[in-house]
């Protein structure tokens, strides 16, 4: 067994500490600086004699972001869930059942991945006004799972695959159907990367920006950082009120992943294991 000399563990966790700070001091200079007197230009990480805690309520009163709350979880609940189970199916389909034409099918999701945000919104801009929901929840909502396919049948295909064919062969045997075989055996097997992709997906649509600031008019019907540009535009020149806001909606995703981080470690650590 190879051993690490104190050489090598040394410059280890130097390099995690400097990659920490670097991940972290962005974060530290936002907070301190929403707390400078509104209408100020706060000068690096200077911390203000008189802290500011009343720009936060100011940016959460000024953003409405009541109604921004309201309307980001609804985008979630009907985003997350639905591409959950449509594309934990097709990976059942494509990664274990092995349905023909699923290597064309996998070659197309890998494709889809291939596909950026900015280069199909015009598209759907178009698209959504002759269906007439453009400026509407909706207008978020059925991009998003369409877009989350690709990434979310891949992840979930990875799992299937690497599960061990002895475990469908005994269910069959013992009379299961292709349905039990799916509901019954390998879902409970796979709520790790479950939990994992719908924790990404709802961060992911949380933070979603440029679908929600292209296809949604009106402010209160985007996610939480897609209002960020209706407040940056009102208050472009107020750079604490908008770190306020800024630290107001990332507070959201941070909490979910220090609550929920064991469950992506665990999906992740899963993955290298099975190779």
């Amino acid at each position: 067994m190879m051993k690490i000399g104190y050489g090598e563990l040394f410059w280890g966790r130097a390099l995690l500490l400097g990659l920490m700070a670097f991940t972290i001091l962005p974060f530290i200079s936002i907070f301190v600086t929403a707390l400078h007197p509104s209408g100020t230009v706060p000068g690096g990480l200077e911390w203000p004699a008189d802290p500011q805690w009343g720009n936060f309520v100011e940016a959460f009163k000024v953003a409405n972001m009541t109604a921004l709350l309201a309307s980001s979880t609804f985008i979630v609940i009907a985003v997350v869930p639905v591409s959950l189970i449509i594309s934990t199916m097709a990976a059942f389909a494509i990664g274990l059942l092995r349905i023909p034409g699923s290597r064309v099918l996998l070659s197309l999701f890998v494709f889809g991945l291939t596909l950026p945000f900015g280069g199909i919104i015009v598209p759907l801009y178009y698209l959504e006004r002759a269906m007439g929901i453009y400026n509407t929840r909706l207008a978020i909502v059925l991009p998003l799972i369409g877009l989350y396919m690709p990434f979310a049948v891949y992840w979930m295909r990875a799992h299937f695959v690497n599960m061990p064919a002895e475990i469908s062969e005994a269910a069959k045997v013992d009379g299961a159907s292709t349905w039990d075989l799916f509901w019954r055996i390998h879902l409970p097997l796979a709520r790790a990367p479950i939990a994992s992709l719908g924790i990404l997906m709802s961060v992911w649509t949380w933070n979603q920006f440029l679908l929600a600031l292209v296809l949604v008019e009106d402010p209160t019907q985007r996610t939480m950082a897609g209002a960020l540009g209706a407040f940056q535009g009102h208050y472009a020149t107020d750079i604490p009120l908008l770190c306020a806001g800024t630290i107001l909606i990332l507070l959201p995703t941070l909490l979910i992943f220090v609550l929920f981080q064991r469950h992506i470690i665990t999906a992740l650590l899963q993955g290298a294991v099975k190779g």
